[in-house]
């Protein structure tokens, strides 16, 4: 069942000025609970601004986003309650870190939604867990802390506020791998043990190929293709000639298909890649 829905959604910058631009055009699609969905696309291609009319941070100019089959624009109160729901973490949010204590940040949203401190400290320390921040590190000033631990306290401020859809931006941008690999880990640790539906917004074709149950593909301010990872990394060329990139071990895949070599099946992931290879090698199909 969809959680959220986007009907025609349209939104256009600056409208009626020599400036006006179109980001997002007539789309309609709808996510349904628990889903894990990868989102890619060049940059302009409209990526952001989608997110964006999913917690009503901006109003479309044209078409709906239902929550629950509701208009979640319909009034002020409606645009404020839905952001109880859907949680959106910007790309680079610990630039946007500004309390004097790690546990201040977190306990920010919650605060700001009027529960007893009980409640807070409650959610502070399930969101502190989820992320793998440490106990110790609580009253610590968050600008004291390395890159990767500013990301995980400013992933856990919207955790804490307990989202049933949780969207990032690019969560793994300008990390180490060994930050990524963390931060990729307390996201999947918390949909696991929470069900809640997952959106992220990544050029790392690798993670949204191993993560992702569902691909959305932007251009243009369009969705261009929308599936499973097998349906839309079979596409390869389709991906390459609106500029995306592709996994690694697609790119290898292709290579060796017009080297002759014809795997017979989509490949996207390391494992899959081994896995096509020893078939061809035996003879079968994968």
């Amino acid at each position: 069942m969809a959680v959220i829905t986007a009907e025609n959604l349209t939104h256009t910058y600056s409208a009626g000025t020599p400036f006006e631009k179109t980001a997002i055009e007539n789309i309609s699609l709808s996510i349904p609970s628990g889903q894990f969905i990868g989102i890619i696309g060049h940059t302009g291609s409209g990526k952001s601004t989608f997110i964006q009319h999913l917690n009503a941070l901006i109003k479309p100019t044209s078409g709906k986003v239902l929550f629950d089959g509701s208009d979640i624009n319909a009034d002020k109160v409606s645009r404020r309650e839905i952001r109880r729901h859907v949680g959106l973490v910007f790309q680079y949010p610990e630039y946007q870190l500004f309390e004097e204590t790690v546990y201040a940040d977190i306990a920010f949203g919650p605060k700001n939604m009027n529960f007893s401190e009980d409640e807070i400290r409650e959610r502070v320390t399930e969101a502190a867990s989820f992320t793998g921040i440490a106990p110790e590190l609580m009253e610590r000033s968050p600008l004291e802390l390395s890159g990767g631990q500013k990301r995980r306290i400013a992933i856990a401020g919207v955790i804490a506020m307990r989202p049933e859809i949780l969207i990032l931006d690019e969560p793994t941008a300008g990390l180490d791998p060994a930050g990524c690999r963390t931060i990729l880990g307390n996201i999947c640790d918390y949909k696991e043990k929470t069900g809640a539906t997952v959106i992220i917004i990544s050029h790392n074709m690798d993670d949204v190929a191993r993560l992702a149950q569902r691909i959305i593909v932007f251009d243009g301010g369009s969705v261009v293709l929308d599936g499973t990872p097998d349906q839309v990394f079979s596409q390869a060329e389709k991906l390459i000639s609106i500029g995306l990139d592709i996994p690694a071990s697609t790119a290898l895949a292709l290579e060796l298909k017009r080297q002759g070599v014809e795997l017979g099946c989509p490949v996207y992931t390391h494992e899959g890649l081994v896995e096509a290879v020893l078939a061809y090698r035996e003879g079968k199909t994968c």
